[in-house]
């Protein structure tokens, strides 16, 4: 079975007369996306385009999540229909497709929109329009600001925080090691850099160079950072610039140690771009952080991979899987929060309770006041071609890192929510 996916606008236009038919709790006004049987959500992802190779698979495992719940029941009787529209990571792309979920498609919710610069051209419309703005998946401060955007939750742990954890840790395996940092030249690069910037201050770091999307090489960049022999260099990139960095800096003869943001390390994306006999060995003691649970022997990664088999015709397990049916399980955890005749309104108001768990290592931080997903985020360490977290985690919050336990989630009834 797979999740229902409207394809054209006649399709669209069913689906909203179905919905106009549709009154749950018996209100005078029916709900958008929602009718006896369903719930229809969307979102906007990177399916082609520069960011495609490192994320495209994200959706797809969302959409073999919720089509495992819907095979066992759905939430509360209702399947979960998800709409996934490409925008090539193009803002005017996003700004097309979003309103399309919303005008033609109805959507209640718009859950998981894929990137800062995509995302942040239909933050305002999605406010205007009071549909729920979801676990937007990128590390952007932008999206936590209940004061401002009241539907609009982030789902990743922020830029800031990641760096500062990343810091932290290096500051106490390498004292006095010269760190230096190669970022994005976007809000994801300058998040990197305060966090870096937070921890050792900003004359403590040794050199940062940043790159494009659209470049082709990091030549200049990691020449640079290798004349000031950098020791530590923490990288705010995606996966392909992480290769590129890494790959790059080899073929230099040189190689320092790897301290990179959740959104650049996946280790099977990394082996994708590097090769199987090359990146063991380029990427051996390669450092990172999440905050998800994606640890080999872990009881939530033995379901998703269950999932992946059976949902995603067997698709290759990676990082972006675990994230992509997380996201499924928290909107599911969320829905099944909201009632059984959910409104946008108690969706929000489930979000921000307080008593959504989500399945990470740390607590969700949700409130009324706080709209941020993770204030803090576990370390992991490449070994041997295993990556897994290694028992360090930090909490940080007003410039301060904290030590902190993880304390991961347990699976329960399977990992659909009750």
């Amino acid at each position: 079975m797979r999740p229902r996916t409207i394809t054209s606008a006649a399709a669209a236009a069913a689906a909203l007369a179905l919905t106009a038919c549709s009154t749950p709790g018996g209100d005078d006004e029916s709900v958008p996306g929602v009718t006896d049987d369903t719930v229809t959500i969307g979102t906007h992802q990177p399916l082609t385009g520069p960011a495609a190779a490192g994320y495209s698979t994200i959706s797809a495992a969302t959409a073999a999540y919720f089509a495992y719940v819907n095979d066992n029941g759905g939430i509360h009787g209702r399947e979960i229909e998800y709409i996934v529209k490409d925008d090539a990571y193009d803002p005017a792309a996003t700004q097309t497709v979003v309103r399309e979920l919303v005008t033609e498609d109805g959507v209640f919710a718009v859950v998981n929109g894929l990137g800062t610069p995509t995302h942040s051209s239909v933050l305002d419309y999605l406010d205007q329009q009071g549909v729920p703005d979801l676990f937007v998946s990128s590390g952007s401060l932008t999206w936590n600001q209940p004061e401002v955007y009241e539907n609009t939750f982030a789902f990743n742990a922020d830029y800031v925080t990641e760096a500062a954890a990343l810091t932290q840790y290096a500051v106490e395996q390498s004292p006095g090691a010269k760190i230096c940092v190669l970022g994005q030249d976007d809000d994801y690069g300058q998040g990197i850099i305060e966090g870096v910037e937070a921890v050792i201050g900003s004359n403590a770091v040794t050199e940062v160079q940043t790159y494009t999307t659209s470049a082709e090489d990091l030549t200049a960049q990691i020449g640079a950072m290798m004349a000031a022999e950098c020791e530590i260099n923490v990288l705010g990139t995606i996966n392909g610039f992480t290769a590129m960095a890494v790959g790059t800096a080899a073929q230099m003869e040189w190689f320092p140690q790897w301290y990179v943001s959740s959104s650049g390390a996946d280790y099977p994306t990394l082996v994708g771009y590097l090769g199987e006999d090359l990146a063991p060995t380029l990427l051996q003691g390669m450092v990172s952080v999440n905050y998800l649970p994606f640890s080999p022997d872990g009881e939530w990664v033995a379901l998703f991979e269950r999932i992946n088999e059976e949902y995603n015709d067997g698709a290759p397990f990676t990082g972006n899987t675990v994230f992509g049916m997380s996201v499924g399980y928290l909107f599911a955890e969320a829905l099944a929060a909201a009632g059984e005749d959910p409104t946008r309104e108690s969706l929000v108001a489930a979000l921000e309770s307080g008593e959504i768990l989500g399945n990470g290592i740390l607590p969700l931080s949700y409130s009324a006041d706080d709209h941020a997903a993770y204030r803090g985020v576990g370390i992991t360490i490449v070994n041997e071609g295993v990556q897994d977290y290694v028992g360090t985690a930090y909490e940080v919050a007003s410039g301060s890192v904290t030590p902190v336990e993880p304390s991961p989630v347990p699976l329960e009834n399977e990992g659909i929510p009750q």
